[in-house]
Order: structure tokens, then C-alpha cells, then sequence
């Protein structure tokens, strides 16, 4: 056969080499295989309200079931601005300034999309949600990565501050705060808006656990900062909200301009979001019970969690927020003294039957301080179960 007649494969050059399987996948894979307890990846073993079936099925019954208009559903973005209004004093016209998503990761994509052009800086601030730094890479970015106070995980506004340069375009600011939990306070908000304020930096502000704040603590938004509204891309889940994670349906609220930029972006890498899901999501949020009665609903679940890890050797770490515990593994001498978190995370899976991931996975450069994280988004018997396989440690 002569070789010179068959197709040729193009040799592809990756957009990101370094991306290969990830932590998640692995630990999720050990999980199923040894029966473990899988505490792991961020979602609930539980169902939504049946209520918000309903008003799906209400939906697809109707007729909604052909493309929406791009920005999104507009009882849905009138329901956002309503809602932002009462909860944080601020209001976004829903024709100018919200535009629903093909959820979080993809409005964090967009967003990044829009305003970040190649050689353009953007800051991180980690430990960070794993879809930040290969987002920026995409655009032709260059990641600064600054870290928050071990330990604490508080903003440490000096390095932030060492870290603007005239290229700086954007910075992420995710609180509550996956993986630790750290809630940023208001003082800290107005801390990062007077370093922002002599800048024209964009802030790109992922709130997606905006109803997970305990012990009576608010959730100090972007959106109740003027100077940081102005320059902000605010960013929310309705699937971390209402427990239907699959639906990936979010929002952006951003001033106009930014709105419009988005907007360039959106309609040709997503253009549209499922569209019953959209209406069954603005007749729920017609009752504002279920998302102010989260708090209370998560912080339980946290309460009974942590209650049955104080009876082990970890360490509790502050959980202020979201649905993440973490926890210090370094008084730990199983299986054996400073073992590495991702391997010690790989034999409590096999030999203990509890999935856990590494801090350390959500660090650019591997940085281990023998911390790990549970998820404690799962039903009791599931939280009950883990915790019995975990007191033998």
C-alpha cells in the first residue's frame, strides 16, 4: 500500500499540556472500586425539592423546550435582580446586567474570555477551584498565583498588593472559599476594594456558595461594594443553591459594560441554557424559604460532621462556609508519619473506605501542609457511615 496516499493525522500541539487526569477522577474511580464512602467530590447524594420537579414538568408541558433568548429567560433574570436587591441592597437591570449560564465553570470561562487578551496578567488566589488557572491559560493569560494564609486560608493583602504590575487584567476572588471554607469578612472587602480602587483590574468574584455561611455570619458579596461592582463579574449557582448540581444552570451580574463583553463571548461558545430548567427555576424562586433556610439546613450537616471528627486524631480546621470540611493530617502516624496528603488520601479510600481529596491538588505548584477536605453535602446515614469507619483512626 503506498503510504503516501493515506489520510494524515495532524499533529496537534495541546492548548494544555499539563492537564491530565484529575484528582477528583482518581479518587472517585479508587472510591467505587474498594465500597468506600465516597467524601470526595463536591455535589449531594440527595434529591432537590419535589416542588422544583414539578415546576420542570410544568415547564416542558407548556411548550418551553426551544432555544431561550441568548442572555437567558427573562423571569429568570428578573428573579436574579430581585433577589440580589433584597438580599444585598444593590440592584442589575435584567436586560443590561445578568445573563444566564451554562453554570459556574462556564461563566468563570466567559468571563475570563471576555476581558483577559494574551500576556495579560491575572491573579489567584490559592488554594483554588481547579478550573481557574487552565481557563486563563486558554485565553493566552499568565497565571500570578498568590497564596492565602496557611492554615487560616485568610487573604494576605500585602502579597496581593506585591503582586499588581501594570499588565494585571483580572483577580479571583472565590468566598465562601473552596476548599477551605474561609468566608471573607467585610472588613477584608473593603480592604481589597481600596487596593483595587486606584486600578482598573476586573474583579472576577465566584460566590457560588452564597447560602453556606454559618454560625450567623452573612455573606459579604461583591455586590454590596460599590467600587467593587463596578468592576466585577459576580458569579452563582443554582445547582449549589437548590441541590441539582447536573442542571448547570448559573448566573453573571456584571455593570453593562463588562455585560456586553461577556455577552460576545457567551453567545458563541454556550449561546443558550436549557430552557425549562430556566422557567421551572423563576416560578421557585418565587418563595425565598428554600435559599434563606440553607444555611441553617448545611450548617447541621456541618455540625453533626465535625461533631463525629473531634473524636478523631484529625485536626478540625475552621469551616465557616460552603459544604467542605477540612481537616490537619499531621498528628496522623497512619499508615505511616508525614506521608504525602495525596497518598495518605489514596489509602484512607482503600484501607478505611472514606474518599477525601488533597489540599495539595488545589495548588499549582503541589504545595502539601498535610491538610485534606471532605464534602459533608450527603445525606446522615452517608456522613454517619463515614464518620464510623473514620474513628479508628
Amino acid at each position: 500500500m503506498d503510504t503516501k496516499t493515506q489520510p494524515r493525522t495532524p499533529a496537534l500541539a495541546s492548548r494544555l499540556p499539563q492537564v491530565g487526569t484529575t484528582i477528583f477522577t482518581v479518587m472517585s474511580t479508587l472510591a467505587a472500586e474498594h465500597g468506600a464512602v465516597n467524601l470526595g467530590q463536591g455535589f449531594p447524594d440527595f434529591g432537590c425539592d419535589p416542588a422544583l420537579l414539578d415546576a420542570v414538568d410544568t415547564a416542558m408541558r407548556a411548550g418551553h423546550n426551544q432555544y431561550p433568548p441568548m442572555t437567558g429567560v427573562p423571569a429568570l433574570r428578573q428573579a436574579m435582580a430581585d433577589k440580589v436587591e433584597a438580599l444585598y441592597g444593590r440592584r442589575y437591570h435584567p436586560d443590561t446586567e445578568i445573563t444566564v449560564t451554562a453554570g459556574a465553570t462556564q461563566a468563570i470561562l466567559t468571563a475570563i474570555l471576555a476581558v483577559v487578551h494574551p500576556g495579560d496578567e491575572v491573579i489567584v488566589l490559592e488554594p483554588c477551584y481547579d478550573s481557574y488557572v487552565p481557563n486563563i491559560e486558554l485565553a493566552g493569560g499568565r497565571v500570578v498565583r498568590v497564596p492565602l494564609v496557611p492554615g487560616s486560608f485568610r487573604p494576605d493583602f500585602d502579597a496581593i498588593a506585591r503582586a499588581i504590575t501594570p499588565r494585571t487584567r483580572a483577580l479571583i476572588v472565590n468566598t465562601p472559599h473552596n476548599p477551605s471554607g474561609m468566608c471573607w469578612t467585610d472588613a477584608e472587602m473593603r480592604r481589597l476594594d481600596e487596593l483595587l480602587a486606584p486600578t482598573d483590574i476586573v474583579l472576577i468574584s465566584d460566590e457560588v456558595y452564597e447560602h453556606m455561611v454559618f454560625d450567623g455570619l452573612p455573606h459579604h458579596s461583591a455586590a454590596r461594594y460599590p467600587g467593587l461592582a463596578a468592576r466585577a463579574f459576580i458569579i452563582s449557582s443554582f445547582g449549589k443553591t437548590y441541590h441539582v448540581t447536573g442542571w448547570k444552570v448559573g448566573t453573571v451580574l456584571a455593570p453593562a459594560p463588562l455585560t456586553a463583553e461577556f455577552r460576545k463571548v457567551h453567545q458563541f461558545n454556550v449561546f443558550t441554557v436549557n430552557t425549562p430548567m430556566q422557567h421551572a427555576l423563576a416560578a421557585y424562586m418565587a418563595d425565598p424559604a428554600p435559599y434563606r433556610d440553607l444555611p441553617a439546613f448545611y450548617q447541621r450537616k456541618r455540625d453533626l460532621f465535625r461533631e463525629g471528627l473531634a473524636k478523631t486524631r484529625f485536626k478540625l480546621l475552621p469551616g465557616e462556609g460552603t459544604y467542605f470540611q477540612c481537616v490537619d493530617i499531621s498528628s496522623l502516624a497512619v499508615p505511616e508519619r508525614d506521608l504525602p496528603e495525596a497518598d495518605f488520601c489514596r489509602w484512607l479510600t482503600s484501607e478505611i473506605g472514606v474518599a477525601a481529596i488533597p489540599l495539595s491538588a488545589f495548588y499549582g505548584d503541589g504545595f502539601d501542609q498535610k491538610v485534606v477536605r471532605f464534602c459533608f453535602a450527603k445525606k446522615d446515614d452517608t456522613l454517619l457511615e463515614a464518620l464510623k469507619r473514620l474513628s479508628t483512626l
